[in-house]
């Protein structure tokens, strides 16, 4: 099976060494080499995991390609691909899930798309006098 590293193009790089914390929100291609916690999202994106990268996080993607540690849930709305020597401890959901021989994971698996991530609503209502009036 062919490894699909190269989505699209990688539009972002967490290097080696490289530490965040909090809430990592991107479109298109991400690498992670680093270290992440929080939580990882994006709509439509890919989030590529490598091997050294050691992730606590939840991740809710569109596609997500894991190779190194992840500590926490995955959410794919398209899929999840896994190779060795992943290791995943966390639920994972995606439509499609591939994980190949020598990976190690501990969790559930679902595979069902996600629901949609919800939309933030506008703070602006029109009342029935606006209406009127107008």
């Amino acid at each position: 099976m062919k490894k699909k590293e190269n989505a699209d193009h990688i539009s972002t790089l967490l290097g080696v060494g490289t530490a965040i914390e909090g809430t990592l929100t991107f479109k298109d291609t991400i690498r992670l080499d680093g270290a992440v916690s929080g939580k990882i999202v994006s709509e439509k994106g890919t989030v590529i995991i490598g091997e050294r990268a050691v992730v606590d996080a939840q991740i809710r993607v569109g596609t997500a390609i894991v190779k190194g540690t992840v500590n926490g849930h995955i959410q794919a709305a398209e899929r999840i691909d896994v190779y060795p020597p992943a290791k995943i401890t966390g639920d994972i959901q995606a439509p499609v899930i591939s994980i190949e021989t020598g990976v190690f994971f501990n969790g559930n698996c679902t595979m069902a798309k996600p629901d949609p991530l919800p939309v933030e609503k506008k703070s602006v209502e029109t009342t029935r006098d606006e209406k009127k009036s107008g």
